[in-house]
């Protein structure tokens, strides 16, 4: 299946699991957007949905994956015999997203459960063997023999010989 959609002034043509590169939206990355502005459904065993009243709850749901910025373009202006010289710089900002779902009635897609992997416990306990023999105090520190952690003596101050 797949959906036309229009973003940021241009058209996308899109299916599941794309990848793609729109002008920049305001949601944080990791977010997910939906873009009800869909103007074609295909790809199904009916013919395209291309009528407005068809695509009226139509929505494609996408994640943002980041936000990246392209190549910088130089715009250069001169006026010649005149000493008129400018060059500015421009970097378009540009959020990737990718296509999650598209759903011709507005519906979200069912959430995938990814299993997570197992952690190792083995590796855990070690750990906390090791944090158990550091004193975590001066106090303790100093019953233990470790001396002063800053390596300076509280005493009198006056340290001249």
């Amino acid at each position: 299946m797949f959906a036309v959609i229009r973003t940021g002034g241009k058209q996308y043509r899109v299916s599941q699991n794309d990848r793609i590169r729109v002008e920049r939206l305001s949601a944080p990355a990791g977010s997910t957007v939906t873009l009800d502005d869909v103007l074609m459904v295909g790809g199904t065993a009916d013919a395209p949905l291309v009528q407005r009243s068809a695509l009226a709850d139509a929505a494609v749901f996408a994640e943002v994956v980041g936000h990246v910025r392209t190549d910088k373009i130089l715009v250069f202006k001169k006026k010649r015999r005149q000493k008129y010289r400018r060059l500015k710089g421009h970097r378009q900002g540009l959020t990737e997203l990718a296509i999650t779902g598209i759903s011709p009635t507005g519906e979200a897609p069912a959430a995938v459960a990814e299993p997570e992997p197992a952690e190792a416990t083995s590796t855990a306990a070690p750990e906390a063997a090791a944090d158990a023999e550091v004193p975590t105090t001066v106090e303790s520190a100093e019953a233990t023999g470790g001396g002063d952690p800053a390596g300076t003596s509280a005493g009198s101050g006056d340290n001249k010989e």
